[in-house]
């Protein structure tokens, strides 16, 4: 088989395998710390918001405090990581996050509403440096192996998002010990479990593999531009004269849409319909499953078969998805197919939509641009939360599903019209 004639092929002549493997090994490790601590957030601290506020405007607005946090703190941390590196940026969002855990102690303890709002925007950014991770995970990886790194990162964080919202048995036990309610007990663990996953980035990810990415690839070791809106602007011309790029982030920013807008609103759907609490658990739990749990095969299929047929596929399973929850939203076993399908198919469309995008921006941007593409994801998420439920009041599931639908066509399009392949940038 003959060897890839592109820049990143620089890494097939140097061993960087050994250091892939331990940077891998370290980022597994700090996701399935961290993320527990992330999924707090959208679960306990959606209750908590509504408990310290005391009024459902300002709780929604609460409720997408760690959203907007990830958005505002993605972009620093992605220009961060281009100039000091992954490990900085890493042990920094974790450790920041940290922080806007142990403010939410505080104002689970004692209902205070600013360190509640400040740090639901803090403990977001867990939930960007855990975005960062997946695209660690592929700065050394080998051409063909990038969506599967990138997806065994996202996997792990399976292991978070399913034990973060069950904080409260753990908090339990802990207030009875310590006088602290059952919020505070949950956000106290949340924050040592981000103070630790910060720990294992700051001592362990050496060496840094953007720093080992500078050494082998040359383009990658060419200086960068001191002022951050000097990156900005590099980070601009790339996608305005890389239609790949462009075309990746469009894929991200449209399934991020589509499956935040139908997933957010769904308990609300089931719960106007009679649904409980535990059938509203269950859902959303089969959800999650379906965005991570089988990520390593999805990696495995964008590797062998190509980022467009996986975007393709993705594409289907998110209409079926759509016409499911449309066709018959008043069933809930319907429903519940229809938020599987949501999460296995925001998972093809994600997993090589960020693969191709770590592909073939170039070296020189890349770390500011996928920091970039993580901000836009989560505004995207955030004004697609806030969007759904006004239309939900108005209309129908099945009109937010049709909605969703029509979000799909221009991605749709650009898919069927592109060629197979994609080349490296630099």
């Amino acid at each position: 088989m003959t060897a890839p004639v592109t820049a990143r092929a620089d890494l097939s002549t140097v061993d960087v395998a050994p250091v892939q493997r331990r940077t891998l090994t370290v980022l597994i490790v700090m996701q399935i710390i961290g993320t527990i601590g992330v999924g707090v957030a959208p679960s306990i601290g959606v209750l908590l918001a509504g408990e310290v506020t005391d009024s459902e405007a300002w709780a929604g607005l609460a409720r997408t405090g760690s959203t907007l946090g990830a958005a505002l703190l993605g972009l620093p941390l992605g220009t961060l990581a281009a100039r000091r590196g992954r490990r900085v940026a890493l042990t920094t969002g974790w450790w920041t996050a940290a922080c806007g855990g142990a403010l939410l102690v505080a104002a689970a303890q004692w209902s205070l509403v600013v360190p509640l709002f400040v740090g639901l925007l803090l403990i977001g950014a867990g939930s960007a440096v855990s975005l960062q991770a997946r695209f660690a995970a592929t700065d050394l990886a080998a051409p063909r192996q990038k969506a599967r790194a990138l997806a065994l990162v996202v996997w792990v964080g399976t292991i978070g998002s399913v034990l973060g919202p069950n904080l409260g048995v753990p908090a339990q036990v802990l207030g009875r010990a310590t006088g602290l309610t059952v919020y505070a007990g949950a956000f106290l663990i949340a924050a040592v479990c981000l103070a630790l996953a910060g720990t294992v980035a700051v001592i362990w990810l050496r060496p840094d593999p953007l720093h080992v990415l500078a050494e082998v690839t040359p383009t990658a070791s060419q200086p960068h531009t001191g002022a951050r809106h000097g990156r900005l602007r590099m980070m601009a011309a790339e996608l305005r004269s890389n239609p790949t790029a462009r075309f990746a982030v469009v894929a991200i920013l449209t399934a991020q849409i589509v499956m935040v807008a139908v997933m957010t609103m769904t308990p609300v759907h089931l719960t106007h319909h009679g649904g409980s609490v535990t059938v509203v658990g269950l859902t959303i739990s089969l959800h999650v499953a379906g965005m991570y749990a089988l990520s390593p095969v999805v990696g495995m299929v964008v590797d062998r078969g190509g980022h467009r047929l996986s975007i393709l596929i993705g594409i289907v399973v998110l209409v079926a998805s759509l016409v499911a929850g449309a066709w018959h939203p008043d069933d809930t076993g319907w429903v519940i197919a229809c938020l599987v399908l949501l999460g296995l198919g925001w998972c093809f469309v994600n997993v090589a939509g960020s693969a191709l995008f770590s592909s073939v921006v170039a070296d020189r941007v890349r770390a500011t641009a996928q920091g970039g593409v993580d901000a836009l994801s989560n505004l995207c998420g955030a004004a697609a939360a806030f969007i759904s439920g006004p239309l939900l009041a108005v209309s129908s599931f099945s009109t937010l599903c049709g909605v969703a639908m029509v979000v799909l066509v221009p991605l749709t399009t650009m898919t069927l019209l592109r060629s197979g392949g994609a080349r490296p940038r630099v």
